[in-house]
């Protein structure tokens, strides 16, 4: 079956599923993902590295990456505090908006390139080198503007790495369901477990439909 024949809505029913409750894990995401958002809708964003926000920005995009296995085995990660993460806290706050809002939906070359450039930066600023797939679960944590590569969605997407004919493929998934998965995109839980107005973005929601394609729900993860 090809990639442009999977189900969104199957797959994403599927993966709200385990987030009703605002201690689940993947709910980890939309915590970490409010928390830069509203820097961003707010108009604060630049001070996210600020002596008043560093160790809160830190401490939400690290507790996001631990809960989603990015602190175990041999990751460089796992010998840092939070404060490891000031690098990419203040590329986060030197991000312009027109980078922070890009979307599948206006995936062009030009936007793809910005996302690339952005992505080197986010590797430079992790401890100890990093992979794709630490890079694209910070994208989405913060920005939620790529899907996370794992190795459950790069199963599920079968795509391997993070680049522009990867990101162009995503685009021509959301091409063919556009209409879906807007349709399907649940609002954010706040940290009590209460709906917010802000929706997930059409990355996240892509990077559910192969994260559950890929069999990350099957083994617990």
């Amino acid at each position: 079956m090809s990639y442009l024949d999977v189900n969104p809505v199957v797959n994403t029913d599927r993966y709200i599923q385990g987030r009703q409750l605002p201690s689940a894990r993947y709910a980890s995401w939309d915590h970490c993902y409010n928390y830069f958002g509203t820097a961003l809708d707010e108009g604060w964003q630049s001070e996210l590295a600020s002596p008043d926000h560093l160790q809160n920005s830190c401490l939400q995009l690290g507790f996001y990456l631990a809960s989603w296995g990015m602190y175990r085995g041999k990751a460089a990660l796992l010998k840092q505090s939070s404060r490891g993460l000031a690098n990419v806290v203040k590329v986060a706050a030197e991000t312009s908006a027109s980078v922070w809002n890009i979307d599948v939906e206006n995936y062009s070359e030009e936007s793809i390139g910005e996302l690339l450039k952005l992505s080197e930066k986010i590797r430079d600023a992790l401890p100890g080198g990093a992979t794709d797939t630490l890079v694209t679960k910070v994208m989405l944590g913060v920005y939620g503007n790529v899907p996370a590569f794992d190795r459950f969605f790069r199963k599920g997407f079968d795509s391997y790495s993070l680049g522009k004919i990867a990101l162009k493929k995503i685009k021509s998934y959301f091409d063919e369901h556009s209409a879906e998965i807007r349709s399907i995109a649940p609002s954010t839980l706040d940290f009590d477990g209460a709906a917010t107005n802000r929706r997930y973005t059409q990355a996240k929601v892509i990077d559910m439909v192969f994260f559950v394609e890929g069999g990350g729900l099957s083994v617990g993860n």
